[in-house]
């Protein structure tokens, strides 16, 4: 038992031992390092200049070291990971441009396939002034002279200042632009473009439009099909030299042309039509003038002329008076051209017939304060002779045998009061107040064409209703596909319309509005319109003169439209200053189309009627 007891401590002594000497050299190496030792020479020859080193400037300088080291760490990952796109890009830049390839954008015909509006391929120059810096006067010189330009103005865009790019000029030719690429001057590149033409200039300038700097539509077709004429943009990628020059492709896109837009618009109509307007204006010392041509059968707008016009291959003529399409924006009232439609519904529902008697003496009608009244005491007149000496009274009373709710349904149905759909920008509503409104003296102006205000085009589009079966059809400007079915808006029996163009017939004959109107060969059914313009919201003396006409009037094909504003010399009337511009349009617009003529409308009373009746 007792060496049991002698075993376990002389256990415990040598394990306290050994943790002692444990101890001691632990303790022994802490006070060495923790004491600063002096450096003993190591022979006497050579002796050792002995410095004591702090502590602190072990742990400072560790310090340091390894600050610096964690610093270059973040910088290279903040270099190769987070900046490598960007300093990739910045990189490319020193040597690589992506150059765009435009897409070539699609034609502008007529309905016969000619061209209305191409785009030419051009050049432009241009330059980076921080690589063009060095370029001698001589190499300047010959720059200028193959651009036919002053040397100075050359000189100026290549030392321009504060830019890497600058357009020494536009528009040039394929073979100017290879003569300057031959010159190889540093930092002065070549810029494939287009250049938009249209040939027939001024003359479908209102259909056309035209396009901008950047060959996107700024008016007319160009704008409203800008999406299906504009083609998708290429890109190339290239790689320069110093000093600007393309060296190699990187790679490729290639661009999508755009789509050709066939119209409605006939060329040879449509310049018989600018011509024969632009001529009556001059004569007549007009402020304006505007004439549209359309297809009674698709709707198509033949032709469609405003005087003043502008040249879109010349910008400077591109003022607000030039370039406004008074066809489509204008304003006016239409004066008796709208006498037609309030007949026509009162003999759909029975009210009157052609031979219907309706008293206009003595020229003049009195309604509540107002009075209206006709240029000459016509006395007892029909239905009949009502349109064709367009009298104010005989048609005042005509609308007001019926409700204002029917004669504005009537007016909405044949579309005035709303812009016409036919996809073209700027297109005006015009003015129709509603029926709840009107007080009778205002019923009575609106069916003789005062108190509402119109389009050319709305009241062409009216018109399609008297030229077929009594229904409405929207127009348009494009060129419709073969067997395309037009359907319309029904507003008047296809019976009441025959009447009525023949009620029109009578306003060409003698002693009618528009008898001093012939179309050679062809019977004609017009109206004759002419209202004073309203200024500052008083009626002015300055006139507003035009003429509707339907050709041939026993099988129509045309509705001719011409508006004349403000005619100064001569007579103010429509008959006289619109109805020559109609004869020149409709025998050109007759001629060109090959219609057959028909036989000449009797002149006596009622023989056309009789016809349409049986």
């Amino acid at each position: 038992m007792r060496r049991g007891s002698e075993a376990v401590n002389r256990v415990k002594d040598l394990i306290s031992a050994a943790g002692q000497s444990v101890w001691n050299f632990l303790k022994t190496v802490i006070q060495r390092d923790r004491a600063a030792r002096e450096a003993q020479p190591q022979s006497a020859e050579s002796p050792l200049i002995v410095i004591p080193i702090p502590r602190w400037r072990t742990y400072v300088l560790f310090l340091a070291i390894t600050v610096a080291f964690f610093g270059l760490a973040g910088r290279a990952f903040w270099l190769q990971v987070v900046s490598n796109d960007f300093l990739q890009d910045e990189g490319e830049k020193r040597y690589a441009r992506t150059l765009t390839i435009a897409g070539e954008r699609g034609e502008i015909l007529d309905r016969n396939g000619v061209v209305l509006a191409a785009s030419q391929p051009v050049r432009s120059i241009w330059a980076d002034p921080q690589l063009s810096q060095g370029v001698s006067k001589e190499d300047i010189r010959k720059l200028a002279d193959v651009l036919g330009l002053d040397p100075a103005y050359v000189d100026g865009k290549l030392k321009a200042e504060n830019t890497r790019f600058v357009t020494i000029e536009r528009n040039c030719d394929v073979r100017t632009a290879e003569a300057v690429r031959k010159l190889g001057l540093p930092g002065v590149g070549i810029k494939p473009e287009v250049l938009r033409e249209y040939p027939d200039g001024p003359v479908t300038a209102h259909v056309v439009g035209f396009t901008g700097r950047d060959d996107r539509g700024q008016e007319g077709i160009e704008l409203a099909s800008d999406r299906q004429l504009a083609g998708s943009p290429g890109a190339r990628r290239v790689i320069r030299d110093a000093r600007g020059r393309i060296i190699d492709d990187i790679w490729q896109k290639e661009a999508v042309s755009g789509r050709d837009i066939t119209l409605s618009i006939d060329s040879r109509v449509q310049f018989l039509a600018y011509e024969a307007l632009r001529a009556q204006v001059e004569k007549t010392g007009a402020l304006a003038g505007a004439v549209v041509v359309a297809d009674v059968d698709t709707g198509e707008v033949i032709a469609l002329a405003n005087v003043p016009t502008y040249d879109p291959n010349d910008r400077s003529t591109m003022l607000f008076e030039q370039m406004r399409n008074r066809v489509l924006t204008d304003q006016f009232e239409p004066g008796s051209t709208m006498k037609p439609f309030a007949i026509a519904k009162a003999i759909d529902l029975g009210l009157i017939d052609p031979t219907t008697t309706i008293q206009t003496a003595p020229g003049k009608l009195t309604i509540n304060d107002r009075t209206i009244g006709d240029t000459h005491d016509y006395g007892l007149l029909t239905v009949a002779e009502i349109v064709a000496k367009s009298s104010n009274i005989g048609t005042a009373k005509i609308a007001l045998e019926m409700a204002p709710q029917t004669l504005w349904d009537m007016y909405t149905a044949l579309g005035f009061g709303q812009p016409p759909k036919i996809g073209f920008p700027g297109a005006t509503a015009g003015r129709l107040r509603p029926a709840k409104s009107w007080r009778p003296i205002e019923q009575a102006t609106i069916s003789y064409g005062h108190g509402v205000s119109v389009s050319l085009m709305q009241l062409v589009r009216a018109y399609t209703a008297i030229a077929r079966n009594g229904d409405v059809i929207d127009l348009t400007l494009y060129k419709r596909r073969p067997g395309e079915a037009v359907t319309g808006e029904r507003v008047f029996r296809p019976e009441t319309v025959r009447l009525i163009r023949a009620m029109m017939m009578k306003t060409m004959s003698r002693g009618g509005t528009g008898s001093q109107i012939r179309v050679a060969g062809y019977s004609v059914a017009g109206k004759t319109g002419t209202a004073n313009k309203v200024k500052n919201g008083k009626y002015t003396k300055d006139t507003v003169a035009s003429f509707v006409g339907i050709v041939p009037a026993v099988n129509p094909r045309f509705i001719v439209a011409v508006m004349i504003d403000e005619p100064k010399k001569g007579s103010r009337y429509g008959g006289t200053v619109a109805g020559p511009v109609f004869r020149e349009v409709a025998e050109g617009a007759l001629r060109t189309q090959m219609v057959s003529p028909d036989e000449e409308p009797l002149s006596g009373g009622g023989g056309f009627l009789t016809r349409i009746r049986n």
